[in-house]
């Protein structure tokens, strides 16, 4: 067959891994076949042939799963009960595997079964066929595991909800009995394998999940006890593990299965020596460390209303949590979560869960040590420890919400106290810092007892850095409280001082956002202080990394927030004039600047942001110390971006602070904001740099209502020079090699859209800025397709095209025969790249905008798109758009405008997107 030999050169170039263009020939090819009619006997004959490569026959079970998912209709009504016959005699011939090819076959015979309600009793089919024999037997339980998964997971099966529904219950409920009755015999069968004993109890925990046999009729079989024994089995422990947490989440109504629980209970308190005995084999620990801590969540009320008889299992789960092994640990926390958030509530609490959170408390510090060799804690291995610290200190959070936190902050103060009295080394001092700092979120800010203890503790720490770093994290959690005791202040800044100058990089980031946290939270008491941040920062500064100095400027940011407006206003002028020297300085020199110069005022504009971005502004009047600081600060950065403007990383730290400048000068910044937008317009045309183009959107956004003739006049001017360049870096580039620049421009379009159509819709170059925006919706980049398709649906959707508006502004009909050139020029163009992207890879969620667009366009050009429509619709792939979905989506459509009932046009657009999507997945699941 000739169509077998295409399929087996396809699937050898992929063997052979030859070039790309090859590669995506044969996937082509191979897609194509697996819509063809042709396929079902193709791969028929695969299966049946003994010749046929091992990756053709994987390759013909996988398209039989797929074709009786999507094609069925392919076959005639009176031909699938062949069909049926033909996987059922495919599945026979390999029962002995591959386990690869089992699986897709039983996949295909299940979605067969859903759709052939003729085929009566398909579960008794396949238990007659291979239920009887030991050889097949191993087939049967792979089908009966993979069913329940199966049946409730695929929602592509092309049946209503009541066809499924009738046929789900025909297919699993009706056999639960019958399936539960099989798995009791095969599982202690004369001469039963481990792997089929395997098998069994797989097939047990699916059909349990899936909530189709009642863990009380589990509990009358042999099946129960035997999952208890099967632990001790090395080949049966994991599926075992399963099926017993499994059957415990099962009774989770405790009413209804306190039968099942008295079974229970016993039996899982009596594997508690296992722990012990398996000490030494963390993925058993592991497993029974499953069993014992869903139990414990599943009958945590029982836990409380039953204490005596039900606490061994949280002794149990308290000895896994205590288990060496880390990967380990994790499995029970939220066991303890969830019970801390029942006894919390409790006004009175039985001394055995106290006492079980005590000895939680002490564990989790314990396992917070840092290993005495930290050689041996590199790279990945690092990283993992360190999140995992921080996970412990949710359960570290739990114990407070028991224990209360005045308890364990002083418990464990007394850990750090007990080892600064000995030569302790100094993991035994840092473990509990860390706790005390975990904690500090459960703080109570009117605690006068614990936290005391613990900020007099701090000065008599060693001055290792880890120790240090977790004391500076802990002075970062607890400055709320401190903002209530004042008098720690001079001692903390003190600290974090002596901070920035260790030679650890990772205290000195500490120290930074110890010092952040201190000023957002203590800023009133630190006005006075001001003076020595800014000595602070002219001697200790320069020696800091950037990260750390940008923590510094922004703390100061916070104590300056704090201040009355004119004593702020002079402070933040003090800071800034340091940083705009530096930028005026790089700008009036004459000779070449240094790589170190350049990065220092890049630092510099960078703090400088950090700053403004935590004062935000003072409002619409300014403090008279800001009456001309915008004219100032202007002439600066104009002189620095003219001579720097072409160093993106300048340009692009410049219009950050100049952005934060429009919130800092509000009102007052319209005086600069002709000559700012001006400086963008000729810095992007030089650049193309798409900061500029950000910056001039956001003065247009702030100033842009505004009717200053010289203001509208620099909008005018960016908006064409800015058209004109993205046209050129468009026909250069492309538009895939520009996103930012075309996210930034199409951001000012929809601000001139909405402020200034004046100037948008009369300038020449609306022609332009059309197809400019057109280039967005071919990007696949989400923010860029959202703002193009929300720009043309403003511009179809503006009120001068509407035919029934009794008032008519004097500018309208020029507005309207501009969109309406656009449209008789670029219209083909544009209907194709929406339903190309409709079809292809635009979001999910521009359905909504696409109905309202095209529906425009059936109000407004009718004619027009009636002409467009078959040439856009031929173009688009059949791979993504059926041509059955694309010839109804024409005739829906031109219903619509013949009927003028314009809003069918939404059910025929959410038509075409459901039947591109489920054409796109199913290729997805493919080669």
């Amino acid at each position: 067959m000739a169509d077998i030999q295409q399929l087996l050169s396809a699937l050898e170039v992929f063997s052979q891994a030859p070039d790309k263009a090859s590669i995506e020939r044969a996937n082509s090819w191979l897609q194509d076949f697996q819509h063809s009619p042709e396929a079902w006997s193709t791969c028929n004959v695969l299966l049946l042939s003994p010749d046929a490569p091992p990756a053709a026959k994987v390759f013909a079970a996988q398209t039989f799963r797929t074709k009786v998912t999507y094609d069925l209709n392919q076959v005639d009504p009176a031909d699938q009960p062949a069909l049926r016959d033909t996987l059922l005699t495919a599945l026979e011939r390999y029962v002995s595997g591959p386990k690869n090819i089992v699986t897709q076959l039983c996949l295909a015979i299940i979605g067969l079964a859903l759709q052939l309600p003729a085929w009566e009793q398909p579960v008794q089919t396949m238990i007659d066929r291979f239920g009887t024999n030991p050889t097949t037997v191993p087939t049967l339980l792979a089908f009966l595991r993979i069913l329940p998964e199966e049946v409730n997971s695929n929602t592509k099966i092309p049946i209503t909800d009541a066809e499924y529904r009738e046929r789900a219950n025909e297919l699993l409920t009706n056999n639960s009995k019958q399936v539960l009755g099989l798995l009791s015999m095969y599982v202690n069968a004369a001469g039963v394998t481990a792997a089929v004993q395997s098998q069994v109890f797989d097939c047990l925990y699916t059909w349990l999940f899936a909530g189709e046999i009642p863990v009380v009729q589990v509990a009358d079989t042999p099946l129960f006890s035997y999952a208890f024994e099967a632990l001790n089995s090395e080949n049966l422990f994991d599926s075992a593990v399963d099926v017993i947490c499994q059957i415990i989440h099962e009774t989770q109504e405790i009413d209804d299965n306190m039968p099942v629980i008295e079974l229970l209970v016993p039996r899982i308190i009596a594997l508690r020596p296992q722990l012990v005995e398996n000490q030494d084999d963390p993925e058993k620990i592991r497993g029974y460390a499953r069993i014992f801590t869903e139990a414990g969540e599943t009958y945590r009320f029982l836990l409380l209303q039953h204490t005596a008889t039900f606490f061994p299992i949280v002794e149990a789960i308290g000895e896994c949590s205590a288990y060496h092994d880390l990967d380990v640990v994790p499995i029970t926390f939220p066991f303890w979560m969830r019970l801390a958030q029942v006894l919390g509530k409790k006004a009175t609490i039985d001394p055995l869960f106290t006492d079980a959170f005590k000895t939680l408390l002490t564990v989790m510090v314990t396992h917070l040590h840092f290993p005495p060799d930290m050689t041996t804690l590199v790279g990945q291995e690092a990283d993992n420890f360190r999140s995992f610290r921080h996970v412990m200190g949710d359960t570290l959070k739990d114990c407070c919400v028991v224990l209360k936190t005045e308890t364990c902050l002083m418990a464990v103060y007394q850990q750090v106290a007990n080892a600064l009295t000995r030569e302790a080394s100094w993991q035994e001092v840092e473990a509990p810092l860390f706790a005390l700092r975990s904690m500090g979120a459960e703080l109570d800010l009117k605690d006068n007892v614990a936290v005391p203890k613990i900020m007099d503790l701090i000065p008599s720490l060693p001055p290792h850095p880890r120790v240090r770093y977790t004391a500076l994290l802990i002075v970062s959690r607890y400055t709320e409280w401190i903002n209530r005791h004042p008098e720690y202040i001079p001692f903390h800044l003190q600290y974090i001082s002596g901070g920035f100058e260790d030679s650890d990089t990772e205290v000195c980031a500490a120290a930074g956002q110890a010092l952040k946290y201190l000023c957002q939270d203590c800023k009133e008491h630190l006005t006075d202080f001001l003076p020595t941040l800014h000595t602070f920062l002219n001697t200790v500064g320069p020696k800091l990394v950037q990260d750390d100095r940008r923590q510094v400027y922004q703390a100061i940011a916070y104590v300056i927030s704090a201040m009355p407006m004119e004593k702020a206003a002079v402070s933040l002028k003090t800071f800034s004039v340091d940083i705009l020297a530096q930028v005026h300085s790089l700008s009036s020199g004459s000779s070449l600047p240094t790589t170190a110069q350049i990065e220092q005022v890049a630092d510099g504009l960078e703090n400088l942001e950090a700053m403004l971005y935590v004062i935000q502004g003072f409002g619409e009047d300014l403090p008279p110390a800001c009456a001309n600081t915008a004219e100032e600060a202007w002439t600066v950065f104009d002189a620095f971006l003219l001579k720097y403007g072409t160093n993106a990383d300048l340009a692009e730290r410049a219009t950050r602070v100049l952005r934060r400048g429009v919130d800092l000068f509000s009102k007052t910044a319209l005086s600069i904001a002709p000559a700012v937008i001006a400086r963008m317009s000729f810095a992007f045309e030089a650049t193309g740099y798409p900061s500029f183009l950000w910056i001039a959107g956001k003065f247009i956004a702030r100033f842009g209502y505004d009717s200053d003739p010289n203001f509208r006049g620099a909008v005018q001017e960016i908006f064409e020079r800015s058209t004109s360049k993205v046209g050129s870096m468009l026909q250069q580039q492309g538009p895939g090699e520009i996103p930012d620049v075309l996210e930034d421009y199409l951001q000012m379009l929809l601000q001139l859209i909405n402020i200034a159509p004046d100037i948008l819709f009369v300038s020449s170059s609306f022609p332009s800025a059309f197809r400019c925006a057109l280039a967005g919706l071919t990007v696949v980049h989400s923010d860029i397709i959202f703002s193009s398709l929300d720009f043309f649906r403003s511009v179809l959707g503006h009120d001068c095209l509407d035919p029934t508006s009794t008032s008519t502004p004097p500018k309208y009909p020029l507005y309207a025969a501009t969109i309406r050139g656009a449209m008789e020029k670029e219209g083909l163009q544009f209907l194709a790249c929406i339903l190309d992207g409709l079809t292809g890879d635009f979001p999910e969620d521009t359905a909504s905008m696409i109905v309202s667009i095209i529906r425009v366009l059936v109000y407004l050009f009718p004619t027009q798109l009636l002409t467009w429509l078959p040439a856009v619709l031929a173009g688009l792939p059949v791979t993504n758009a059926p041509n059955e979905a694309k010839q109804q989506f024409l005739q829906e459509v031109t219903n619509a405008i013949n009927t003028r009932q314009h809003d069918k046009v939404k059910h025929a657009v959410l038509a075409l997107d459901r039947t591109s999507r489920k054409t796109r997945d199913r290729r997805r699941n493919g080669i």
